[in-house]
């Protein structure tokens, strides 16, 4: 992990050196009259660049490395946006060196500003390479600034500032990289420090690229207020578009990170940023200013002041921050021309000036031990004092149990939030025959097109199999009829043909309308709604639309899905009160079938094992996490238990359940009916993800079995464990030896998240300690000790553990026996205990062919078990 995360910063770090070294070169040696790079082909290069820098960005951020995740996201955006304004420049989109000028000035000031917050968080925190490159490119852009506005001055500084950056870049970036490819056996003087982990584990570290879009957009659209362009032209789109793009990022990297609410207001700010983008583009191409109707950007308001409300958890700070959208959408709602009025570049100004400390803010409290005030327990110390509201426990582990492997928290609010603002944006009329002349278009392939789609991928990446279809269905039906009707697409066509494709997706929404009978009453009512703007979407194109349906059947669906999306937010911040969804009209066994699940711990902390235990002494059975994939367990001294767990696994007969032990210690009641050689092995290769395949005897009544005792291994044998597990070993201390099976159906794959415990078996399980994804999807290595005395092991599977490896435990504990190095804790009798098992093993049968199990000696005997029985067992199992 160390060496991949060291790759992705020296990629990092020579791509900005890589890219300063372009610019220097351009600068320099170019002339007022003529630039050495023509302005398309610096554009595309830049673009190359910043997809280089956003990959590097990403993936640091994953490694909890804020501070230089934040560099590269950041200079990543910024030659993307400047690269898209060269691209236009180049294809004389934007004639001149004035209109170059409007159209670079706002975004080079606001990356100005950005860089220099990250050069002085750097400072603070001692991070003086990354303040240095975050400087040089801050002085960068401002001397790019001076140059643009005089000719006679910046080129030749901009080209020292990226001259300081390229060599600094490159020889870090190589040092590291030579030492990524050596294996750190050459590193450069300097070049290696050992790297700080986030201060804040638990922070969302992306959200900081999101503020910086939040400043750029702010930047482009109060220049022209402040004087420093005269207006918003087609040279701002690459810059809001990118804010966009990048804020969408943010948003689906949000969901990755469990933080549901800031994925949702940066899904929210990018329908702003396209928009806005949008808006200008129109501008550009019809020379008329779109009327903004009133109600999108009222509702969107109140959507982001609920946001606000339930960001409070979060510290006021987050509050006040949002509570500025809600602001701009009233400004938006009450000035026709939006965007090109005093009013909202006014509420821009003060985004840009309060989005530059909340950027201070939030990065220095991800990096440094001091944190910086925000208010963040206040909610929760107010809501402790009475017992009306419950805050729920956010952990990213033990969000709603799906089927899946569980990397995204839930997007339902985003969706449901995106299905009010799509169906709002089409209740104004298009009173001309202009669509574009109307602000509509953005507002519905943004919000209720691409968004839906983003959330139906995150849905389908939770196992939400019906949810994602519903948000896919319909992010592709607001985009096509958007740009069909709302895009100029349309025109005066009525037809048969438009029908048919309309007619097509209402047979694909009664389908979904009929798997929400299965899910609660509000996705039923929602599905079905959403059926009535279809037929209000047919009859358009036939031309028989009543007046006045269309926009009585969307304020519905906007209704409803305004209570979803708050019942939605409602419900994952709050543990109680609940607002209802409804029952499902009809209800399936299973999980999902309206039945409340079970307890969900998470598997770290000692009171969910100490919860889980107290279950099983109980007589429940629990599903656990392992040290390679989910099993169920009952504990061994409750035989209805063990009983209860092979009946709801429906396991198999020839697949039997296995016993673990927590030590070989819980062994030493019974050791004098275990072989010497047999015991020293157990305690050499113990604890481990080693599975022994031993002669049953007598002393498994020991551990209150019973009549249950059939339920584990087969008449002659019986396959136990010790596990490399610190939440199993912690379980079976506290309830005894357990029984254990693998915690899936009999003839499914292996459990890998705890989600799929729930999946698979959540109506009958009683308790689940959670623990995220599997840290192996191989299974236990499975040993035939049946005929351990004989000097002879074999091998029913090899899995995480080698083959070499066992054997060579194998022959340790040989050669001590041949030393006559017995234990000296045994006080058996050898030769009675040989006797004993001679007589236990007369059943077996014996087979003379050599079985390939990696025997140690005579290759001409075998175990005389069963083998596929138990290579059946521990494949069920996964142990």
């Amino acid at each position: 992990m160390a060496e991949s995360e060291s790759l992705h910063l020296s990629i990092g770090v020579l791509g900005v050196s890589g890219g300063s070294l372009l610019l220097l070169v351009n600068n320099y040696a170019s002339s007022p009259d003529r630039a050495l790079i023509p302005d398309t082909a610096l554009g595309v290069l830049l673009l190359i660049i910043a997809a280089l820098l956003a990959y590097s960005g990403v993936r640091r951020n994953q490694s909890h490395n804020a501070l230089f995740g934040s560099l590269c996201l950041t200079v990543s955006a910024l030659w993307c946006g400047s690269g898209l304004v060269h691209i236009l420049s180049g294809e004389t989109i934007i004639n001149g060196r004035t209109e170059l000028r409007d159209a670079m000035v706002p975004g080079l000031a606001a990356f100005s500003l950005a860089l220099l917050v990250i050069c002085v968080v750097a400072v603070i925190c001692h991070e003086i390479v990354l303040a240095f490159i975050a400087l040089a490119i801050c002085l960068a852009c401002a001397h790019q600034i001076a140059g643009l506005a005089d000719l006679a001055f910046g080129q030749t500084a901009t080209a020292v500032c990226y001259l300081m950056v390229c060599l600094v870049g490159a020889y870090f970036g190589s040092g590291r990289l030579l030492s990524y490819i050596t294996l750190r056996k050459i590193q450069l003087p300097g070049t290696f420090k050992k790297e700080k982990p986030l201060q804040n584990q638990e922070a969302n570290d992306i959200v900081t690229i999101g503020i910086i879009m939040n400043l750029l957009s702010a930047s482009v659209l109060a220049c022209p207020l402040l004087g420093v362009v005269p207006k918003l032209f087609s040279g701002h789109v690459p810059w809001l578009w990118t804010a966009g793009v990048f804020q969408l990022g943010v948003c689906v990297k949000s969901y990755r990170a469990m933080d549901t609410l800031a994925a949702t207001f940066y899904g929210f700010t990018s329908i702003l940023r396209f928009t806005e983008g949008y808006t200008a583009l129109v501008v550009h191409l019809t020379n008329q200013v779109p009327y903004s109707p009133v109600p999108f950007p009222a509702v969107f308001s109140v959507l982001f002041f609920i946001l606000a409300l339930f960001s409070l958890q979060g510290g006021f700070v987050n509050t006040i921050y949002q509570l500025l959208f809600v602001a701009y959408c009233i400004a938006i709602a009450a000035e026709p021309q939006s965007f090109f009025q005093r009013g909202t570049q006014g509420v821009q100004a003060a985004i840009f000036v309060t989005s530059a400390f909340v950027l201070f803010i939030t990065l220095y409290n991800m990096i440094s031990l001091n944190k910086i005030p925000t208010g963040a327990g206040f909610l929760k110390n107010l809501l402790s004092r009475g017992n009306t509201f419950v805050l729920q426990t956010h952990d990213k582990d033990l969000h709603a149990p799906y089927l899946g492997y569980s990397k995204y928290a839930d997007a339902e609010v985003l969706g449901h939030g995106c299905s009010v603002l799509a169906a709002f944006s089409i209740t104004a009329s298009l009173l001309s025959g202009n669509p574009l002349a109307i602000l509509i278009l953005p507002w519905a392939v943004v919000s209720g097109g691409v968004l839906h789609l983003i959330c139906g991928f995150v849905a389908f990446a939770r196992g939400k199999t019906l949810e994602s279809t519903t948000f896919i269905l319909y992010g592709i039906m607001w985009t096509v009829w958007g740009l069909t009707r709302f895009g100029g697409l349309y025109g005066d066509v009525r037809g048969l043909h438009l029908a048919v494709g309309i007619i097509s997706f209402m047979i694909f929404n009664v389908l979904v309308t009929v798997g929400a009978l299965f899910l609660n009453k509000a996705w039923f009512v929602y599905t079905f709604t959403f059926q009535l703007i279809l037929i209000s979407f047919l009859l358009d194109a036939v031309g028989v639309l009543p007046y006045g349906y269309d926009i009585g059947v969307t304020i519905i669906v906007g209704l409803v899905s305004f209570y979803i999306f708050l019942a939605s937010i409602f419900n994952s911040t709050f543990k109680s009160p609940q607002l209802p969804f409804g029952d499902p009209f009809i209800k399936l066994s299973g999980f999902g079938g309206g039945k409340d699940s079970c307890p969900h711990l998470a598997a770290r902390r000692s009171t969910s094992v100490q919860q889980i235990a107290e279950i099983m002494k109980n007589g429940g059975i629990c599903g656990m996490p392992t040290d390679t994939v989910y099993v169920l367990v009952a504990a061994c001294n409750r035989p209805q238990a063990v009983e209860k767990a092979y009946s709801v696994k429906k396991q198999a007969k020839e697949r039997p359940m296995s016993l673990w032990i927590s030590s070989i210690k819980q062994l030493e009641p019974v050791k004098q009916q275990i072989s010497p050689v047999l015991w020293d092995f157990m305690e050499a290769a113990w604890p481990s993800s080693i599975s022994l395949v031993i002669a049953r005897a007598p002393w498994m009544e020991f551990f209150g079995l019973g009549e249950s005792s059939k339920y584990i291994g087969t008449p002659q044998s019986i396959a136990i464990r010790n596990p490399d597990c610190a939440v199993a070993t912690h379980l079976i201390n506290a309830v005894g030896p357990i029984a254990v099976t693998s915690a899936n159906p009999t003839g499914e794959a292996d459990t890998t998240h705890h989600n799929q415990v729930y999946a698979k078996l959540g109506d009958k399980v009683d308790g689940v300690l959670c623990d995220g994804p599997s840290p192996e999807n191989i299974a236990s290595t499975v040993v035939d000790c049946t005929k351990i005395e004989s000097g002879q092991i074999g091998f029913f599977r090899v899995g995480l553990i080698p083959k070499s490896k066992v054997l060579q435990i194998f022959e340790g504990i040989q050669k001590k026996h041949v030393h006559g190095e017995l234990n000296p804790t045994f006080e058996t009798d050898i030769a009675d205990l040989h006797r004993d098992l001679s007589v236990s093993q007369t059943d077996l049968s014996e087979t003379k062919t050599d079985s390939g199990f990696g025997h140690v000696t005579p290759a001409n005997s075998q175990s005389s078990l069963d083998l596929s029985q138990h290579e059946e067992e521990e494949e069920d199992a996964s142990l």
